[in-house]
């Protein structure tokens, strides 16, 4: 699923504008970037939660010319899918059917 086919079915399910279903995705997106940013961790029940995993500066090799680079430290965003969504996607079972008017 793509950003553009989030926003699509959002706006019919909640039977909204394709414009006003398109704000609402990226103030969503905006406000999480924003948390990450700020090395909060964002958690949403039932589905997962995420955080930013710090690492450490290192030297590496270029694989093309094996010359010696140096890396430096990083942070980079983590997802840990939560328990009930796991058990969901496992199990095959869709959400959609039993909750559609």
């Amino acid at each position: 699923m793509t950003k553009a086919d989030l926003i699509t079915k959002l706006a019919e399910r909640a039977k909204i504008q394709h414009r006003q279903a398109e704000i609402v995705v990226n103030l969503v997106f905006d406000s999480m970037i924003d948390a990450l940013k700020k090395n909060d961790r964002i958690e949403i029940r039932d589905f997962g939660s995420f955080t930013n995993r710090e690492y450490k500066g290192y030297q590496g090799r270029n694989p093309k010319t094996g010359q010696v680079v140096q890396v430096s430290p990083k942070k980079v965003p983590f997802f840990k899918v939560g328990k009930e969504l796991k058990e969901l996607v496992d199990s095959g079972v869709s959400l959609l059917a039993s909750s559609e008017d």
